[in-house]
């Protein structure tokens, strides 16, 4: 039993999915496994970010830019936000709440319409989709749907075929439900995978080697695999994601060139194809997994599905929760998919069926389905339920907040309208390549909801003015705005697995950046001649 805790469980799964279970996700130094060197490393790069974050803010305040007042004062508290996230000398939550009291303070805007944001649908979406991974997390659910993943044929045997199959998995999901749903209820399985094979890794690490199953490469690769191939995976439909519905409506508004769903797909699938492969092969390459071939994983995993026996009634309740919450999930997608998605059987739908509001009711369930009612006793007790990972939830609100004041001040309208200008942009391609580059950098900083918001009403009136058809950048845009990779706070999905503790900022900026520029390359070679091949 010396592998083993109490409950029989390997100590390789239980760290992994404690993570979640106490909702520890942001880890000091001394809660963590670090080399010397790492260790060095992690306290110079925090210790630089107490002395940088409100220098930069400070200098910048002082700097003539010639901006507005309220775009001028948001801009620099930003630039030290971004600072604090990157370095880490405060947990990353703290970083945006800082930020949020700092655009009060000086003044950018009302603390009401400041704080107003926190109340968006995406941020229940959070809470509710975490008290549902708590409970397939407590009760072994997540445990059972890995092990059937891991059990189909030829997955198992080895960590890159586990890795690509899961992406392939959430890409597909994430055409009809959005990728903050995708990531959300996929999630808890990829947890119950990594711990599968933390403990593999572990078996294979010398006796009194340091070991810590959240600081894995593969780790890494499989939870940003899933945040990453969800946004992939959202370009596939218009309805996929947001910014696809943004960006297609101001298109038909602007060019009056009405974009059907046959010929979206069309024009995507090869992009999204081709941007899968690259995905693939970068995560792993920057995220080399310490085990590649899964020597007799397809045994164990037989074994422990043995084990784990006929379904409890915890998990039996569970699944019922979880499978009328994805239910409702996926229903706007087959309405557009039969009515289509400007139909108003589509628009009645998707506003009564918001994911927020359907994520907190499937939550609900949890705590009225009973386990043991003659003693009153039930799927979840609110105990439980409160460990959940607050500190995700509170650094994507401010997030959603940081997006609406670029919005609202008109910063980014400002600073791409300048830019532009500066660059003298008159060609297609150069606007083109301009619109992908601002979306992304945008989204960096924002949800890609607000980047599309943000980018497209930009990009359109600066090809118009230089006579080049909007309908190639505005849509590389629309395109682009499901990018920003780098950060947590840059997409719904890079916050969820973030969430999990098994990737390190240090990580998620390493591998973001790289996908980042691969994948506006391939947008701007391959969007171009798709929209060609279809007739536009």
């Amino acid at each position: 039993m010396g592998n083993s805790d109490e409950t029989g469980r390997p100590r390789a799964e239980q760290s992994v999915t404690s993570v979640l279970l106490s909702g520890g996700t942001y880890r000091g130094l001394g809660e963590q496994v670090l080399s010397p060197a790492e260790e060095r490393f992690e306290r110079a790069r925090r210790t630089v970010g107490f002395v940088l974050a409100p220098l930069v803010t400070i200098v910048f305040l002082l700097l003539p830019t010639g901006l507005d007042v309220p775009q001028h004062r948001l801009a620099a508290v930003l630039l030290g936000v971004v600072v604090l996230w990157v370095c880490e000398p405060v947990p990353i939550p703290v970083g945006g709440l800082i930020g949020v009291a700092a655009i009060v303070m000086l003044g950018v805007a009302p603390p009401d319409d400041v704080l107003e944001p926190f109340g968006s649908s995406t941020v229940f979406t959070f809470i509710g989709a975490f008290i549902l991974a708590q409970a397939m997390l407590r009760h072994g659910l997540a445990r059972r749907f890995a092990f059937t993943l891991l059990s189909l044929p030829g997955v198992g045997r080895s960590a890159a075929r586990v890795i690509v199959a899961f992406g392939v998995i959430t890409c597909l999901l994430s055409a009809v439900v959005s990728n903050t749903a995708t990531v959300a209820m996929l999630l808890p399985t990829a947890v119950g995978i990594l711990a599968v094979i933390a403990e593999l890794v572990r078996r294979e690490t010398p006796e009194g080697t340091p070991f810590d199953p959240l600081r894995l490469r593969v780790g890494v690769a499989l939870m940003l695999m899933l945040a990453y191939g969800a946004s992939v995976g959202g370009l596939l439909t218009p309805i996929g994601s947001p910014p696809n519905l943004i960006g297609r409506a101001l298109i038909e508004e602007t060019t009056g060139q009405r974009i059907s769903f046959l010929q979206w797909m069309v024009m995507a699938i090869p992009v999204c194809l081709a941007m899968f492969v690259v995905l693939a092969v970068l995560l792993l390459l920057l995220n080399r997994p310490e085990i590649k071939k899964l020597s007799g994983v397809e045994e164990y995993v037989a074994g422990e599905r043995a084990k784990l026996g006929k379904l409890s009634r915890a998990e039996k309740n569970t699944l019922v929760a979880f499978t009328i919450t994805v239910a409702l999930w996926v229903t706007p997608g087959i309405v557009a998919l039969v009515a289509g998605n400007d139909s108003a059987a589509y628009d009645a739908v998707s506003e009564r069926l918001d994911e927020g509001i359907v994520a907190v009711l499937g939550a609900a369930l949890l705590f009225v389905l009973p386990t043991d009612w003659p003693k009153r006793r039930f799927t979840l007790t609110w105990t439980e339920a409160s460990r959940i990972d607050w500190g995700t939830v509170l650094l994507f609100g401010t997030g959603i907040i940081f997006g609406s004041m670029l919005a609202e001040t008109r910063l980014a309208q400002t600073i791409g309208v300048g830019v532009a200008g500066a660059l003298g942009l008159v060609s297609a391609v150069g606007i083109t390549l301009f619109a992908i580059a601002l979306a992304v950098l945008v989204s960096e900083t924002t949800s890609n909801t607000a980047s599309a918001s943000v980018v497209v009403p930009i990009v359109i009136p600066i090809a118009a003015a230089a006579g080049i058809s909007p309908f190639v950048p505005a849509l590389a845009a629309t395109f682009a705005a499901s990018f920003g990779f780098m950060l947590p706070v840059s997409t719904p999905q890079n916050a969820i697995v973030y969430g999990s503790g098994a990737v390190p900022i240090t990580r998620m900026i390493r591998s973001g950046i790289v996908f980042d520029i691969a994948g506006a390359v391939l947008i701007a070679l391959l969007l171009p001649l798709m929209v060609a091949a279809v007739g536009f």
